[in-house]
């Protein structure tokens, strides 16, 4: 059946009406008439089976059948990440990475940074398209553009990669479940500085191999990391 996000809906709901894009996509793209049944996301872990009973393109409505609720994973996976300059980069990157379990997302800015701006609105419709194609329960936690030093003070701990020499670890043999959110620098890589910040309040410096990776390679190799550790 069709997935469609609804973040409106609870548990409670006996009818609900899709939004007008998602009325548009039901009844105009795919062709949905009264009687089908689809799946309804709340991206909270509910899952609800439902009837059409009006097919309007700009106010599709629909009753709830069944209900279904899945806990939240027990491993957190926060990856905190400086946008590239290329923005189809990034996108693939939250793309990717939500299609693998990542939990929540935080973008940075850094000394190094070359995006200081990002489009939230389209980062958010990228994460609910690929919570829908995985058909993933949750829908990573979106941050806006943080300011390093900000999430350094909130996040006084986890792992920051990072190109300069020194002694590293293996993610693999550091990561937490939970409070341990992963660093990616930009394109530029973190400045001396952030990097000293970060070792001063506690984090761990890691290695994500031999290879000098892009910012969003690197970023979906944590995440890949993560998941199986």
């Amino acid at each position: 059946m069709n997935l469609f996000y609804v973040p409106e809906i609870s548990a409670e709901s006996r009818e609900i009406t899709l939004s007008e894009d998602e009325s548009k996509h039901a009844c105009r793209v795919l062709r949905l008439r009264t009687g089908d049944k689809v799946i309804l996301l709340d991206g909270r872990g509910g899952t609800y089976t439902a009837e059409i009973i009006e097919d309007h393109p700009k106010h599709c409505t629909l009753h709830i059948l069944d209900y279904q609720f899945e806990e939240m994973p027990a491993k957190e996976i926060h990856v905190a990440i400086a946008p590239t300059k290329n923005n189809e980069r990034i996108e693939w990157f939250l793309e990717k990475a939500t299609e693998l379990g990542i939990t929540e997302v935080t973008l940075l800015l850094c000394g190094n940074s070359e995006r200081k701006q990002i489009k939230e609105d389209r980062f958010e419709k990228i994460l609910v398209s690929a919570m829908k194609q995985s058909q993933r329960k949750y829908l990573p936690k979106l941050h806006p553009l943080t300011p390093f030093k900000t999430f350094i003070s909130e996040h006084p701990k986890g792992a920051l990669a990072h190109c300069y020499d020194g002694e590293k670890s293996l993610l693999q043999d550091v990561f937490q479940a939970s409070g341990y959110p992963l660093l990616i620098g930009p394109e530029g890589d973190f400045t001396p500085e952030e990097v000293a910040l970060a070792q001063q309040s506690g984090y761990d410096s890691i290695s994500l191999g031999k290879n000098r990776l892009r910012t969003e390679t690197a970023g979906l190799y944590a995440c890949m990391i993560a998941v199986m550790h």
